[in-house]
C-alpha cells in the first residue's frame, strides 16, 4: 500500500505523536522523527490514553519513546 502524502512530496511522519499535558511536550513513537509538531502527526494520542500509562508526572520514570525537539 502506498501512502497519498508520500506520493505527493507531503512533509508527514508515519509515527504516533504522543502529548504530555503535564509537562507541555510531545514526543513521537517514531525514532527517525525529528518534529514534534501536530501537523506532521495523522496520529495524536494523549499520554493517558497509552497503555499501561504514562509516567510524565513520576520523574523517576523515562519516556518509553524519545522527546521530539
Amino acid at each position: 500500500m502506498d501512502c497519498a502524502s508520500c506520493d505527493a512530496g507531503i512533509d508527514h511522519c508515519h509515527g504516533t505523536l504522543v502529548v504530555h499535558p503535564e509537562g507541555g511536550f510531545a514526543e513521537c513513537t517514531e525514532p527517525a522523527c525529528a518534529d514534534g509538531d501536530r501537523v506532521r502527526h495523522a496520529l495524536i494520542v494523549d499520554c493517558r490514553g497509552v497503555g499501561g500509562g504514562c509516567g510524565c508526572a513520576d520523574s523517576s520514570r523515562k519516556p518509553l519513546v524519545r522527546q521530539a525537539s
